[in-house]
């Protein structure tokens, strides 16, 4: 009876003025910041941290924040799709099938089938934190050290071999990531590593301009070199968003597998979004009857990252309500907002502060369901910018993409990195080499280094012979095999005369 009266009242409490204001003041800023690459939700919050100083009561400085950072992921989609450029670095995934969707003129489709996804995925988040008060402790602590360090490799992997036919490629992309991900300071040794004398890769890459180059750059060249607009076919009316819609409903399964694979990747500490859209993106095209469809318009492919980069926000909170420990950076922010209003996660959110919590599962359930109803009002005035001719569109998208850059770190060389990956980028759509396995190399690289490393000195290499570690290496060379040994098996049954036995 207790919980019920809490989550009642932490419905009325969202609702009730000036929470509901400073809630639509947040959705406001968070569906603008979505929209421009780079900048991101984390940055914003970062900036928008002091004025929960002025609000002081708790329920109304979580509707600004949360309702502001809730949205992003969101918003940021529409970008992706849009002009091939991530919104956010959550939404980088949704380039490979939501821009191509584009490009045939499907925007509405895609459009419809994200924000939606987005919705469900939202939805999905917020109910996990709400019911997960007593299971959250097995779920933090399942895995240790060792654990962790083989999932890291094993994503690698799995995203590298969707590759198809390129896997050596795609494995060699991941390891690529993963070397870049080694420049500079060594978190164990203060030694310096691959900086040559530059003090910008002192604090290794930032994945904002290298997403932002590898992704964004090559689509550019490739507007300029078409002399087109992003759509290839005649301008009409924006059809297709409610067939994205049907979409989500179509493949809800899907849409609810990928969605708890951001509620577990957000409650396992630092992973978060980043990672679990990639894995999700991975999850949903090994799926596909025709794996070829992959990266060229498959609807699949819009559905897993768009719901898992939403409801991660509500994976991120449970280890940060329950225990203090910050699902990502967005929630290391958050934690710090939960001191200010003065409330001390752990067992006061859990008991004496329960309204609170579940406040927040409002909050995290009616600003996206605000900010789907704003998208599917401007669709049109959006999905319009696909049909501008090329030459026109390209300046602004130089603009956003090193603005973008820029203000992620405010630093010059951001700029230079852009440009570079941009290049890299190029060639590697160029040559068939795929772009998703080196960015999650580069993502994972730091964190895999860690626990590596915490492994080793705990148990020495005796962590490898653990039941856990040996059953999640024999998972990840089967995840390497089995395109392989499918591939060679429809080879030989092509290659075999008919009537053989």
């Amino acid at each position: 009876m207790e919980m019920l009266q809490a989550f009642i009242s932490g419905f009325w409490q969202v609702l009730a003025w000036p929470a509901f204001g400073y809630l639509l003041i947040g959705i406001t800023v968070g569906f603008f910041v979505g929209l421009l690459p780079g900048l991101g939700g984390l940055a914003t919050l970062a900036l928008m941290l002091p004025f929960s100083y002025t609000i002081k009561q708790p329920v109304e400085a979580f509707c600004f924040l949360l309702g502001m950072l809730a949205v992003t992921g969101t918003t940021g989609d529409l970008t992706s799709i849009l002009f091939g450029i991530p919104g956010e670095g959550a939404s980088a995934a949704l380039i490979l099938d939501g821009y191509p969707m584009s490009k045939k003129g499907e925007a509405g489709r895609a459009l419809g089938a994200a924000i939606m996804s987005s919705v469900v995925g939202a939805i999905i988040g917020a109910v996990s934190l709400a019911i997960s008060i007593p299971i959250m402790r097995p779920l933090v602590l399942l895995f240790g050290s060792p654990e962790l360090f083989i999932i890291m490799i094993m994503a690698v992997t799995f995203i590298g071999t969707l590759a198809g036919s390129a896997l050596v490629k795609g494995l060699l992309a991941g390891g690529v990531g993963l070397m870049l991900s080694a420049i500079g300071v060594d978190p164990q040794t203060g030694s310096l590593r691959y900086t040559f004398g530059s003090l910008y890769l002192w604090d290794r890459l930032d994945i904002v301009p290298v997403v932002v180059g590898l992704f964004a750059i090559p689509e550019i060249v490739d507007l300029a070199v078409r002399g087109t607009s992003i759509s290839q076919v005649p301008r009409g009316k924006l059809s297709g968003v409610m067939e994205g819609v049907k979409d989500t409903f179509r493949h809800f399964w899907l849409v609810m597998r990928c969605s708890l694979i951001g509620v577990y990747f957000g409650i396992l500490p630092v992973l978060g979004a980043n990672i679990a859209q990639w894995v999700s993106y991975g999850h949903a095209v090994q799926g596909l009857k025709d794996r070829s469809r992959a990266g060229k318009g498959a609807v699949e492919g819009v559905l897993g990252p768009g719901a898992a980069n939403n409801s991660t926000r509500g994976g991120d909170l449970i280890p940060t309500i329950a225990f203090g420990i910050p699902g990502s950076a967005a929630m290391a922010l958050l934690l710090g907002a939960l001191l200010i209003v003065g409330l001390q996660p752990g067992p006061e959110m859990l008991k004496t502060k329960l309204d609170v919590t579940f406040a927040m599962v409002w909050i995290l359930i009616i600003s996206n369901i605000i900010v789907a109803a704003v998208c599917f009002m401007v669709l049109n005035y959006l999905a319009a910018l696909t049909f501008i001719r090329g030459s026109l569109l390209i300046p602004f998208l130089l603009l956003l993409v090193f603005l973008g850059s820029f203000t992620s770190n405010n630093h010059l060389y951001d700029l230079v990195a852009t440009i570079i990956f941009g290049i890299l980028g190029y060639f590697m759509v160029l040559y068939g080499w795929p772009r998703p396995p080196l960015i999650l190399g580069l993502i994972l690289g730091k964190i895999g280094e860690n626990y590596l490393w915490i492994s080793t000195a705990a148990y020495g290499a005796k962590w490898l012979l653990f039941p856990s570690v040996i059953v999640l290496i024999v998972l990840t060379v089967v995840v390497i095999a089995y395109p392989t040994i499918k591939e060679r098996r429809g080879k030989a049954k092509y290659e075999r005369p008919e009537g053989a036995i």
